[in-house]
């Protein structure tokens, strides 16, 4: 393992790079600074090495730039209404951001962390928090670990593991956006997508808040089952497309977490890349990076709109609030574990 220096914080502390290497040379790159998953280097047909993340180059832009490049989420993905949970009774406040909903657990969430690095080897490296109730507002003091492993299989395995001392929500997760034809490529609408789901929660309003149904997506653009293009039906006049402006929804996996299962395929014509995705979680939710705003990412890039696509594996969006959704909720000192797997091949 590699370690390189990532700048420092806006609190001036110094964040790394650590750089894992299979022997078929695909790379992974991640920084201290959120957990953050910042580069897979992996080769196409011709053998040429593409990185297919989104990032950044140091911890400064991740830092001032939104959008979650990578990031290790938590403790809670997705939405919660109203930012407001109750467990045993007692409700808690999670500090608003997006409206008056919580989004990726706030403010503070755990892609704003500088993570301790508590143990690596050649081809894997743990990071280790202690999220505090003030932290976000969730009740009692997080113990967490993600774990990333570079295979020589060339997977990404990605592994959480939390205790806490009060029962509380763990609903973690990684916020890669893939451009399977290189980061700097531009549109990945074009690639091609399978997700193996019969079924999503529908949101309500342009808030994305789930309903609570659980709805097929037979007949409908949401429907993933045969790989298609992800732009073939994003611009189609389907209400639940024009809320959230194209794809950002949950697809429903498993009615309960825990059983290793693939919840996608995904794959570039014109680099050859594909990438299989599985996890033991019940949901993913697939972002089309609606709202990725002009900017600048690694090595001078531009990143726009639709320029990278997400597969997040989750529990369901607001499932603490929802009785009929698998629940996020944790016992006190109960061990929550769970992983998700990206692997990459050419065909």
């Amino acid at each position: 393992m590699e370690k390189l220096a990532f700048g420092m914080t806006q609190e001036g502390k110094e964040a790394s790079l650590y750089i894992l290497e299979n022997k078929n040379h695909v790379k992974i790159k991640i920084t201290d600074h959120g957990a953050t998953l910042v580069s897979i280097i992996v080769p196409d047909r011709e053998g040429n090495m593409k990185d297919v993340v989104l990032g950044y180059d140091n911890v400064s832009e991740y830092e001032k730039n939104t959008g979650y490049f990578g990031a290790t989420v938590g403790r809670n993905g997705n939405r919660i209404e109203k930012a407001q949970i109750v467990i045993d009774g007692e409700v808690w406040k999670i500090p608003a951001n997006e409206g008056e909903n919580s989004l990726h657990s706030g403010p503070k969430g755990f892609e704003r962390v500088l993570w301790e690095v508590k143990k690596y080897t050649d081809n894997s490296i743990t990071f280790f928090h202690l999220s505090t109730e003030e932290e976000q507002g969730f009740p009692g003091n997080l113990e967490v670990e993600v774990t990333y492993t570079l295979t020589e299989e060339n997977a990404v395995e990605i592994n959480y593991c939390g205790k806490a001392d009060k029962a509380t929500v763990m609903n973690f997760t990684n916020h890669s956006y893939f451009n399977l034809a290189g980061h700097e490529s531009g549109s990945a609408m074009n690639q091609k997508l399978q997700i193996f789901a019969e079924s999503y929660t529908p949101v309500k309003d342009s808030k994305s808040i789930p309903t609570g149904e659980i709805a097929s997506v037979e007949g409908t653009p949401m429907d993933f089952r045969t790989m298609k293009p992800i732009a073939q039906d994003i611009e189609a006049d389907f209400e639940q497309l024009n809320y959230a402006g194209g794809y950002d929804h949950n697809y429903v996996l498993s009615d309960k977490a825990g059983e290793m299962k693939i919840m996608a395929n995904a794959y570039c014509e014109e680099t050859g890349i594909a990438m299989e995705a599985s996890t033991d979680c019940c949901g993913v939710q697939l972002y089309a990076g609606n709202f990725i705003d002009s900017r600048t990412g690694k090595g001078g890039a531009s990143y726009f709109e639709r320029c990278g696509f997400c597969l997040e594996s989750q529990f369901y969006p607001n499932a603490v609030n929802q009785e009929n959704f698998p629940s996020p909720i944790v016992k006190a000192g109960d061990v929550f574990t769970t992983k998700t797997i990206y692997r990459f091949y050419v065909k």
